[in-house]
């Protein structure tokens, strides 16, 4: 396995005063500065259109560090290491500017010429900043030069193979960093070492053992102020495109021969190719989409009703499917997607259920089947692995009764778990891709999703067709009954160490 050390290097931020820099990133570097992973020599340069100085972007950091953690003790001699250049992304005076202030910080703290460029901004300008990048000399050091770049990445598969031409032009594949901020959770990491630490699990993980997994991601909020974003995204291409995608990959992969970021990403890509292929006459066989109506009741707007919304708007809020997979060790085995805003619980979950024992030798007492084994990888709001099994109950008879072996990140491992921006800076800076979507990852979820986006466009939904705060369409509990299966509830599934 590769190993990867945190080299000096320069961070420069591009929409250092925007909602992404203040919440995520600026108290994810406070984290890996005081847990001495950033190396001694480290600098941030802020830009964004504001006019501001040094001194009011420090201020700006503190504020966004101190909201988010209690421990401050380190917070002075941090941000002094930031420094603020106001900055017009397609301006090469601005560039030039900025090429001279790197230089000096390269000095100044020994960098050796390594240089993160992060692009939290909108996606139209990432093209911009990377051509004026190399040709106005910003990367033309003799250390590293990596982006990179917060999703979209493109809105289908032609714009991404665009602004992938363009970049390319600029950077090597090798150094673009593709954030995917669920490859930044614990147990979405934790999902490789499941499968291939444990010898429980790994000679079962395959359609001879699996009737079917279930994927979860749910939201209470609705879409807030991000309507006129949403408009143009929808839950296809917010959530599935992206995040459920990656999770399945890793669910549905072949073990890597190593754990490099290369041999992983390999597996993935070989997983993505092997998904069955949809047609816009198979796509409503296989996807379901819904959009979220008011609940009078509760006081909640619809989504036609929310912000930047048009009030005949065709664009869904939530997405239920079934991918399958044209190989030899998932024939037969639907993995089930769904995600969706305004449901009745925050909630991201894995569910792999096993296919039951052919001959049942016991009873339960209220005369039912016997419970089938799952696996429940808890992601968010709670992190945690949960077996249910069966179990004699105490007693003469041969009762059977379910039981669950949970382990829970709580108490002291949760306020030690890094947050997902936090490993991935972290990984950026050191070389490590592992947990970043390479080109090839993204252009085949482009391709399966676009089939889906294009079938939906042309043909008009009849929205809304669940009430906020309820569970979804009523569609989405027959895409599985068709199969013989049903959605695990997902308060049913909580992670309960004690049981």
């Amino acid at each position: 396995m590769k190993q990867f050390e945190t080299p000096p290097a320069l961070t420069i931020l591009f929409g250092a005063t925007g909602d992404l820099a203040k919440r995520k990133l600026y108290p994810s570097l406070y984290r890996l500065y005081r847990k001495g992973h950033l190396a001694s020599g480290f600098a941030v340069i802020g830009t964004a259109r504001r006019p501001w100085d040094n001194q009011i972007f420090r201020e700006h950091v503190k504020e966004s560090v101190m909201k988010s953690t209690p421990l401050h003790d380190q917070i002075e001699e941090f941000i002094s290491h930031f420094y603020y250049l106001p900055h017009d992304v397609s301006d090469s005076e601005s560039y030039a500017e900025l090429r001279i202030l790197a230089n000096e910080l390269d000095q100044t703290y020994s960098l050796g010429g390594n240089r993160l460029f992060y692009l939290a901004m909108a996606p139209e300008f990432f093209g911009t900043i990377a051509d004026h990048l190399k040709a106005d000399g910003l990367t033309d050091t003799e250390g590293f030069g990596r982006l990179v770049i917060e999703k979209p990445f493109g809105h289908d598969l032609p714009s991404a193979q665009e602004l992938n031409t363009q970049i390319r032009q600029s950077f090597d594949e090798k150094d673009i960093y593709r954030i995917d901020h669920y490859l930044g959770k614990e147990m979405v990491q934790n999902i490789e070492t499941i499968r291939f630490a444990n010898a429980l699990f790994e000679p079962l993980w395959n359609n001879r053992y699996i009737s079917n997994i279930q994927i979860t991601s749910s939201e209470t909020l609705g879409v807030e102020e991000r309507g006129g974003y949403y408009e143009t995204s929808g839950a296809l291409k917010d959530m599935v495109q992206n995040h459920m995608l990656q999770m399945v990959a890793l669910l549905a992969m072949e073990p890597p021969i190593s754990l490099q970021d290369e041999e992983i990403r390999l597996e993935k890509v070989r997983a993505f190719r092997s998904m069955r292929p949809l047609t816009p006459e198979t796509v409503n066989d296989y996807f379901v989409r819904g959009q979220y109506g008011p609940n009078e009741g509760e006081l909640l707007l619809g989504y036609r009703q929310e912000l930047n919304v048009d009030a005949e708007s065709n664009t869904e809020t939530y997405v239920a499917g079934k991918i399958m997979f044209d190989n030899f060790r998932w024939a037969g085995v639907p993995f089930y997607i769904r995600t969706g805003k305004r449901m009745p619980m925050k909630s991201t979950k894995i569910v792999v259920q096993f296919k039951d024992i052919p001959m049942n030798l016991y009873y339960r007492p209220d005369d039912q089947e016997l419970e089938p084994n799952l696996l429940v990888i808890h992601i968010q709001p709670e992190e945690g692995i949960t077996l249910h099994l069966n179990a004699k109950r105490a007693g003469h008879q041969l009762h059977t009764t379910p039981v669950k072996l949970s382990y829970a990140n709580s108490g002291i491992d949760i306020m030690n778990t890094p947050e997902a921006y936090e490993k991935l800076i972290h990984d950026a800076m050191r070389g490590d891709s592992t947990n970043f979507t390479h080109w090839d990852e993204v252009s085949l979820s482009w391709s399966f999703v676009d089939v889906i986006s294009k079938a939906w466009r042309e043909q008009k939904a009849p929205f809304p067709n669940y009430a906020a705060n309820t569970k979804g369409p009523q569609a989405a509990d027959a895409l599985l009954e068709r199969d013989g299966f049903f959605w695990w509830p997902l308060n049913m599934l909580d992670v309960d160490a004690y049981n």
